[in-house]
């Protein structure tokens, strides 16, 4: 399963390791598509890639992160 989601980051949690912390708890494959990090925010397009149950539970970890929200991005037929 391949998933790309926005991660929109607040200013107390924009300097912390999240995708690293996503990478060592979960066996997904992180690529950073997009990003924007600034003193007070940050938003990154991140595209997650495994097993459909080991994404699924990476993705709710990462909703459960204080500070960090995930938006689903809506894949372009286009792109694939």
């Amino acid at each position: 399963m391949k998933l790309r989601v926005y991660l929109n980051f607040d200013k107390n949690t924009v300097t912390k390791p999240v995708i690293w912390q996503l990478a060592k708890e979960f066996d997904v494959i992180t690529n950073i598509r997009t990003a924007e990090v600034k003193e007070d925010m940050g938003l990154v397009g991140l595209e997650l890639e495994g097993k459909t149950e080991v994404v699924e539970g990476a993705i709710k970890w990462l909703e459960a992160q204080t500070g960090v929200h995930v938006e689903p991005i809506e894949q372009n037929v286009i792109e694939g």
